[in-house]
């Protein structure tokens, strides 16, 4: 359960804290992961690794860019567990990796990602971890890669609009207030 104002009696820093990570959490499980799984369904394989020119990067690349990026600053960083990812590599790919595949790897860098935030004491959450050879607060590298997967999903979501012309139903209106299908069903068939 998230801490809210209704169910701590007493605010402390360790409610905040515990609050602002398992938000964090609930925002890359249960809201950008959805997302990210409905674009990939309407999607062929091509499509995933297509890219507009040299430049730009494929939705395949930018799955693989999440994945490192959150292992490396999360489960890394924050967890300190060993780090072996080579960022280039992320960019670099041009063979088309299977969606299945993609959408596991997804799937299982962010269950990591949870293990590790749930793990985390909350009073160490203003120590600091050497994360891409720099200092870095835990506080900042959840922030920093929350925001990160929220801006690389915005992405994600524009070219799969792009690519085919389709809404991808996050919100119905149903008698004017909207309510979220990403959450309830990513199975692509609401």
């Amino acid at each position: 359960m998230i801490p809210t104002m209704q169910n701590v009696t007493k605010i402390d820093d360790h409610a905040i804290a515990r609050a602002f990570l398992a938000r964090a959490s609930e925002y890359m499980l249960g809201d950008y992961l959805p997302k990210i799984e409905r674009c990939l369904e309407k999607l062929s394989d091509e499509q995933i690794w297509w890219r507009a020119n040299d430049e730009s990067n494929s939705i395949g690349n930018l799955i693989l860019h999440l994945c490192g990026n959150a292992r490396q600053w999360i489960v890394c960083g924050v967890g300190l567990a060993p780090d072996s990812r080579n960022r280039d590599s992320e960019f670099e790919q041009r063979d088309v990796i299977p969606r299945a595949e993609l959408v596991a790897l997804l799937r299982s860098t962010l269950s990591d990602v949870q293990t590790t935030l749930q793990s985390v004491d909350p009073s160490t959450l203003l120590e600091y971890r050497k994360i891409q050879c720099n200092d870095v607060g835990i506080l900042e590298a959840v922030f920093h890669v929350t925001e990160h997967f929220s801006m690389h999903t915005g992405q994600i979501i524009m070219l799969t609009k792009m690519m085919t012309s389709d809404d991808l139903r996050f919100y119905e209106f149903d008698a004017g207030t909207p309510v979220q299908r990403w959450r309830s069903d990513s199975s692509g068939s609401s």
